[in-house]
């Protein structure tokens, strides 16, 4: 055994000031997660008016009760909707994540119709089609909860709409991968949108509210003068006994979702693949709330991150791999919940020694079929005449190479700051690892701004001396501070996670339970064979 030993001093002003820094930041993510659920809860008096529930009310009869639901991506398009930060309301218009119906572990994403009735806000899009991409990487059933009012028709952009087409393509690609799509069809699903329901293996649509139709009624009337209601056109019982496009007349939500439920553990999902088996496993030796203290707001203060894994794995029990070479990239052995895997992380800017010892430790995770977590800490590769020299660029590329290539899960967590080409050896969002998180003090960039702002001074000043101009400082001063103030914007996880540049930002405390959670979907992933068939299932 290898027990990581703290040098931690839980009482010292450093540790205290970090922690202060991380509970505001995690404050100010709780926050705009209510903003959004209490904006959408507001619109209850009309739901129940129609006899509905609330999207969340949905979620909670679909899902097993007592069961985890790692929700995803819940600041998706954060500032983007209106300027006004204090005003914008995060999650794309969508709920989605990962949890059990009938025992089944699936991808739910429903429609938030609380909110400008379910109309695909800013990275909405983007947002779906992650989580229909983790569908498929992971083999989960797709469960949707449909009512939209479709695109914001007053914010059209025709490369939505032409991009829009791959969430159609990827729901024919689940149920030809053999992941059965189940849709309830809660309200509408037009125009486009009606293909959300089309392309479902199974379509739960409920009486009077249920409405399915490419044209609805204005449009109908504009197009062909033909006048028509919406029931008449795109009505569940219209659906369910003359179209074909419903297979299942539900009474109203609850039914419903009783029906989506029933189906599921009719589909004996998880025959074949074998149960996990009861493990005794030996938690962190060290308090999870000491994670909150231990990385510093400013990410050029230099941190130990193995004290970061002392409190995540098991039994605070790390092996390290190659520690006396390359000792600024850390790689090492552990197991977290029971389940092994190999950690890389970072101590300082990556050198090369370090790159050639990563680009070694996948490849033998790789060899060994362990999955590999990176903990993101790093300004990026080393520069300099020195490092050029012994081919910084060379095994730079190698480390590259392997993430690009790896065969096992990858799992990214930004820790701290994840900069440059450190971005990329390090399993950014550009590498597609399986899952990527944010903690709430991560920075991402390409630099940082002080460097930016630097560097184009130099080019700047360098200019203008060419060109035989006399030097204006008061021009250098603002350009520089116009640049650290561009690249200080851009870093932090409120516009990163809007963007969909993560999986979401998690609580460090949380770090230890949605690893174990992840894992075992890695895990079943690859003990899972599900049928594919050349096409995906079609309508009668």
């Amino acid at each position: 055994m290898a027990i990581i030993e703290t040098n931690i001093s839980t009482g010292s002003e450093s540790f205290q000031t970090n922690r202060g820094g991380m509970l505001a930041l995690l404050e100010r993510v709780r926050t705009l997660e209510e903003r959004t659920r209490r904006t959408s809860s507001a619109s209850k008096p009309r739901f129940e008016k129609r006899h509905q529930l609330l999207p969340r009310e949905r979620l909670a009869l679909l899902l097993d009760h007592g069961t985890p639901f790692m929700e995803l991506a819940t600041l998706a398009g954060y500032g983007l909707d209106v300027n006004d930060p204090d005003r914008s309301v995060p999650g794309g218009g969508l709920i989605a994540g990962i949890g059990y119906v009938s025992g089944v572990r699936c991808m739910v994403c429903a429609s938030d119709s609380g909110i400008d009735a379910g109309a695909l806000q800013p990275r909405g899009l983007d947002k779906q089609l992650r989580v229909q991409e983790l569908a498929l990487e992971n083999k989960l059933p797709y469960v949707q909860l449909v009512e939209s009012a479709g695109a914001n028709l007053m914010a059209y952009r025709v490369e939505d709409f032409v991009r829009g087409g791959n969430l159609f393509r990827n729901l024919a690609r689940l149920s030809a991968a053999g992941l059965p799509v189940l849709t309830v069809t809660h309200g509408s699903s037009t125009a486009g949108g009606a293909y959300q329901t089309g392309l479902s293996d199974y379509i739960i649509m409920v009486r009077g509210r249920s409405r399915a139709f490419l044209a609805g009624p204005p449009l109908l009337k504009a197009a062909t003068g033909e006048i028509a209601t919406e029931e008449e056109l795109g009505g569940a019982e219209m659906h369910t006994s003359i179209s074909g496009l419903g297979d299942y007349l539900a009474e109203d939500d609850r039914d419903a979702l009783r029906i989506a439920r029933d189906i599921m553990s009719k589909l004996e999902w998880n025959r074949g693949v074998p149960r996990e088996p009861e493990r005794t496993v030996a938690l962190p030796r060290y308090d999870k709330e000491e994670l909150l203290g231990i990385m510093p707001m400013d990410h050029k203060r230099p941190v130990d991150m193995k004290e970061v894994i002392a409190r995540i794995v098991d039994d605070s029990d790390f092996l390290e791999f190659g520690a006396r070479y390359g000792s600024a990239t850390v790689c090492g052995h552990a197991m977290i919940d029971g389940y092994p895997l190999g950690i890389i992380t970072n101590n300082g800017p990556i050198d090369p020694a370090g790159a050639a010892k990563a680009t070694h430790f996948i490849q033998a995770c790789c060899q060994a079929q362990v999955p590999i977590l990176y903990l993101n800490n790093t300004t990026g590769f080393m520069v300099g005449r020195h490092y050029e020299e012994i081919g910084s660029i060379k095994h730079g590329s190698k480390m590259i190479q392997a993430v690009t290539n790896a065969t096992v899960p990858q799992i990214t967590i930004y820790c701290g700051a994840s900069f440059g080409a450190g971005n990329y050896g390090m399993c950014g969002r550009g590498f597609h690892p399986r899952f990527c998180f944010s903690w709430p003090n991560a920075k991402t960039a390409v630099m940082g701004g002080e460097q930016a702002a630097q560097t184009m001074a130099i080019v700047t000043e360098a200019a203008m001396k060419r060109k035989g101009a006399e030097v204006d400082h008061d021009q250098l001063d603002k350009l520089q501070r116009k640049i650290v103030d561009n690249f200080d914007s851009q870093m932090d996880v409120f516009t990163t996670s809007a963007l969909l540049l993560d999986d979401g930002v998690i609580d460090p405390r949380d770090t230890r339970a949605v690893l174990s959670y992840v894992l075992s979907i890695c895990r079943e992933a690859q003990a899972r064979q599900p049928h594919a068939m050349q096409f995906s299932v079609a309508r009668p």
